[in-house]
């Protein structure tokens, strides 16, 4: 009887609708919290060769973002600022601060296959577009949404639509697919080796895939981060930019 209930009520949990929004709202915060200071290791790969860097990382979204390159040596310092909509790099082999235009935030950062966008995360997938859930599938014996983000009209935005695919049970994200404005889909975000960093438990492993160049891949691997402590104001500033 006892097992009829539970089945009963896991059937009734399952039939609830599901608010894409909130979905989402929840994978946004569990991935960065209100703010996030934290160290990664990006490792970009093509078939003639690899390079791995050491980042520092400071968001306090939605408004602010700040990365800073520590490894290796000759590109330690190399750091990108956002604040609002606007953004800049900063290159201390040249002791120079550049401005990147709105029509440069799709560019690739640092020769990744993440973009500037993606870095300083400009665009909220929140605010800047509508959200519905596509269809529930099975996915490895787990019940998996996929939800369409879709820009809206007024959005400055980089990209036609995103595809989440989000586990229902606990909104744990599993993949993202990004498509053009003429509805190709450009690359695929993965998501894996789940584990707990910072009181939390996240996938640390983001492998970023472009479906135009077999071969490369970007991999950001989460090493250690504090969430939702608040970060002085001081680091998001060109001064701080232009610390060594």
């Amino acid at each position: 009887m006892a097992l009829a209930a539970g089945v009963l009520l896991a059937c009734a949990a399952q039939a609830q609708p599901v608010d894409a929004r909130e979905v989402l709202d929840k994978v946004e915060k569990l991935l960065w919290g209100d703010t996030v200071q934290g160290e990664y290791e990006m490792t970009i790969s093509t078939p003639r060769w690899q390079r791995t860097l050491g980042l520092r990382v400071w968001m306090d979204r939605p408004r602010r973002s700040f990365v800073r390159i520590v490894s290796p040596a000759k590109e330690a310092g190399i750091g990108s600022l956002r604040i609002g909509a606007e953004m800049w790099n900063y290159l201390p082999n040249v002791e120079r601060i550049i401005k990147i235009p709105p029509s440069m935030m799709l560019q690739p950062w640092m020769g990744s296959d993440f973009t500037n966008d993606d870095l300083v995360k400009e665009s909220s997938i929140l605010e800047d577009y509508t959200h519905r859930v596509l269809e529930e599938v099975s996915l490895d014996g787990d019940a998996v949404l996929r939800i369409e983000a879709v820009p809206r009209p007024e959005a400055a935005v980089v990209w036609g639509r995103i595809v989440y695919w989000v586990r229902r049970t606990d909104t744990m994200p599993l993949k993202q697919e990004f498509f053009s404005e003429r509805g190709e889909r450009v690359r695929v975000l993965a998501f894996s080796d789940v584990r707990k960093v910072g009181g939390r438990v996240l996938p640390t492993r983001w492998d970023m895939r472009p479906d135009a160049k077999p071969g490369n891949s970007t991999t950001v691997v989460l090493k250690d981060a504090v969430f939702d402590r608040p970060i002085d104001a001081e680091v998001f500033s060109q001064r701080n930019l232009q610390k060594r």
